[in-house]
């Protein structure tokens, strides 16, 4: 059965978490899931990774926290066009659509 897989990841490139969320968002979207991925505070500096920027091309949609993105000054106008910058409207809706919904803060 398909499910709507949805992931926020905090932390940055450095905790072992954002290996553990970039595999775990692989392996759901190999199985078939559908596959949102949110990256807000320190996550967003995961966007500085070839890995994270290319998640779009295996089908998962990636969304960051456009105001973290300023904080931390990551820049975005090399990202691909399918990586959307958002806010918390975008994050709101995915906990209330998305089951499970995984939170690595």
């Amino acid at each position: 059965m398909q499910r709507k897989f949805g992931i926020l990841l905090a932390l940055p490139p450095t905790d072992r978490s954002a290996t553990l969320v970039y595999q775990l968002a692989l392996t759901a979207s190999q199985e078939g899931h559908e596959v949102y991925l949110y990256l807000i505070d320190e996550g967003v500096k995961n966007l500085e990774s070839i890995e994270y920027r290319n998640l779009p091309s295996h089908g998962i949609r990636v969304f960051a926290c456009a105001y973290g993105c300023q904080q931390y000054r990551v820049p975005t106008t090399e990202l691909n066009d399918s990586i959307s910058l958002s806010g918390l409207v975008v994050l709101s809706t995915l906990i209330d659509t998305c089951d499970p919904f995984l939170s690595f803060t």
